[in-house]
């Protein structure tokens, strides 16, 4: 008889109620409490994978603002964060603007990169070493190209989008596990002018922030992963946060997020973005059903404003 495999969440006093008795999962000993957390494969996966919801949602742009010329970033600069869940350090990011410019059409774009990479006990759910990126227009500050790199245990996805702003058209290319051959090609219609993942957060840092008053809801529209997207961001205020680069006057945005199993509460992210004309996000935190997902900038290079 086959017999099904069932992964789940529990407390210590309740291993018993395992569908399978020898199911996977990873004890993690809580400093401040009196019971251990027993986290399964599937629950660290979901971990991982609302981190980059969590990003999608804050760096998607703030449509409807005025964009200010961009004073906030340069060629050259990167951002180096850690992720961690409790006190165990899952990865390390990095967001990194290429030193040159590269021209597409005749118009100098940045090319930026996000590289994220499982390390220490992380790495017994499955090695994540993925690259995302895009090609930024220097002087409208829309994406012409973006492409992600999935490297996520024996997971591989390669992926192209090219973006006609004019025509508010999206070209998406997907190619196979070694990244030689076009697997998929499709368009889509946008309806309306767009960012990615990563040159929406771009975008925001060349915003006049200092305009936006606490509870303000801004609407942010954004294409990933063959979707639109259409979420509130809800502007919070301003707070003087201590991180692992000094104390910090921090501005505090917070996606509304749909009801869901692994957030808790309405509003369960929030991104803490420096209060100068750098912009920089220095905190990231995600409110899980069980404890809490942190990434923290821990240093920086080639910032434009020192």
């Amino acid at each position: 008889m086959q017999t099904k495999e069932v992964y789940s969440i529990v407390l210590e006093d309740q291993i018993r109620n395992f569908n399978r008795l020898l199911a996977s999962f990873f004890v993690i000993l809580g400093e401040k409490l009196k019971i251990r957390q027993v986290l399964s494969k599937k629950y660290m996966n979901q971990i991982r994978y609302s981190l980059f919801f969590a990003l999608l949602l804050i760096a998607l742009p703030l449509l409807g603002q005025e964009s200010l010329k961009n004073t906030a970033f340069t060629y050259g600069e990167e951002l180096n964060f850690e992720v961690s869940y409790g006190w165990l350090d899952l990865a390390d990011a990095k967001l990194q603007i290429s030193r040159r410019a590269h021209p597409q059409d005749e118009v100098p774009h940045y090319k930026i990169d996000v590289y994220g990479k499982t390390k220490g006990a992380a790495t017994l759910f499955g090695k994540v070493n993925d690259n995302w990126g895009t090609y930024l227009n220097s002087e409208t500050l829309l994406p012409y190209q973006s492409y992600r790199h999935i490297e996520e245990g024996k997971y591989r996805k390669h992926e192209l989008v090219y973006f006609d702003q004019k025509n508010k058209k999206a070209r998406l290319e997907l190619y196979d596990r070694e990244n030689k051959n076009l697997k998929e090609a499709r368009e889509y219609s946008l309806l309306t002018e767009v960012q990615d993942l990563v040159s929406g957060f771009y975008y925001l840092r060349s915003l006049n922030l200092t305009k936006l008053k606490p509870g303000e809801i801004v609407m942010i529209k954004g294409f990933f992963d063959k979707e639109l997207y259409n979420i509130k961001l809800i502007y919070e205020g301003t707070e003087k946060l201590e991180t692992k680069i000094g104390v910090k006057e921090t501005y505090i945005f917070s996606p509304e997020i749909p009801a869901n199993k692994l957030f808790r509460g309405n509003y369960p992210i929030k991104v803490w973005v420096t209060k100068d004309q750098n912009k920089i996000p220095v905190k990231i935190k995600a409110n899980l059903f069980l404890g809490s997902l942190n990434l923290d900038l821990v240093s920086t290079k080639g910032l434009r404003n020192n």
